[in-house]
């Protein structure tokens, strides 16, 4: 079986976590190639448009620059709908609201909740990972203070950034930047104590399989991170929804519903609230990339709804 579920949490999850680490990865190298292929579409109705792109939270200096379409979709813009605000992405108070939640309150240590051998593997990896954990101010003793879901999380997030991913890099940010340097209004579709109160409020088996998917990914996941992130930057959606979404979709739909479905329902009358609007201004509107695929995705949910939808690729194949 591949684990790409906690990948998946990744792409579909990331703004909150990628606002609170910054894990110095390895040096990463920037070749000369292509632009990512976006995950672009635009929706439209009779007077203006949402322009939908997925993000990937981390990424490298050699991920840019952008698509002249994502370009041409800022310009066209008058604002920007990100998962959460930019004002909060860049509050340190966000980071720290993240690890409150997440602090155990009955007096435990993490392992005492796990099984033996799941035990064994996080004090393996720890051992291991010892300088990068350091760098976000972790060290083994403090990680045992936490609840699962936090500290898969962070295996995740350290395991990315030591094959160059770096959450300062994301799209997310850069198009915050690109956005205030531009002068264009950007907003958050809900609140970092949203986002935390889903991973807070996972059942204990939801969390604790969040973690064992985290340590065999970073057993086995390096290449599985690298594929992920050629499917991104091909902008293969099919690839991603059926190699990962569909996957966590079969094998644990509650799982599935709360960090992606839930959600997305949650967002779609937002944006329909901007095609409505009065007047003609468009919105660029960045997310995570599997928030916006498969039947559950906010693409196929808004085109359900009677809007005029297309994907936006110069450089896809006719």
């Amino acid at each position: 079986m591949r684990h790409f579920k906690s990948r998946a949490i990744g792409l579909v999850f990331g703004t909150a976590l990628a606002a609170t680490t910054a894990v110095a990865g390895a040096p990463a190298k920037n070749p000369v190639q292509a632009p990512p292929v976006p995950l672009l579409w635009e929706v439209s109705d009779a007077d203006n448009s949402l322009f939908l792109l997925g993000s990937f939270h981390l990424l490298r200096p050699g991920d840019y620059p952008l698509s002249a379409d994502v370009h041409a979709a800022l310009a066209d813009a008058e604002s920007l709908l990100f998962e959460l605000s930019p004002e909060e992405m860049a509050s340190p108070a966000l980071g720290a609201a993240m690890a409150q939640a997440a602090l155990r309150t009955d007096g435990t240590r993490l392992s005492q909740q796990l099984a033996p051998d799941t035990a064994a593997q996080l004090d393996a990896w720890i051992a291991t990972n010892a300088v990068p954990l350091q760098k976000v101010g972790l060290t083994p003793q403090v990680l045992q203070m936490f609840e699962p879901w936090f500290a898969g999380l962070m295996i995740s997030i350290v395991e990315m950034t030591k094959l160059g991913l770096d959450p300062e890099l994301g799209l997310d940010k850069h198009l915050m930047a690109a956005a205030e340097k531009a002068g264009k209004r950007g907003a958050g579709l809900e609140s970092g104590a949203q986002q935390i109160a889903v991973f807070d409020g996972m059942s204990v088996e939801q969390q604790l399989q969040l973690l064992q998917e985290s340590l065999a990914d970073a057993d086995h996941g390096r290449g599985q991170i690298e594929q992920l992130h050629a499917h991104w930057r091909a902008g293969d959606a099919q690839a991603l929804w059926t190699g990962m979404a569909a996957d966590l979709r079969r094998q644990h739909p509650e799982l599935y519903r709360r960090i992606n479905v839930e959600r997305n329902d949650a967002w779609v009358p937002k944006l329909a609230a901007r095609l409505q609007a009065p007047g003609d201004d468009d919105t660029l509107v960045v997310v995570g990339a599997l928030h916006l695929l498969g039947e559950d995705g906010v693409v196929e949910k808004l085109r359900a709804a009677g809007y005029t939808v297309k994907r936006i690729c110069t450089a896809c194949a006719p």
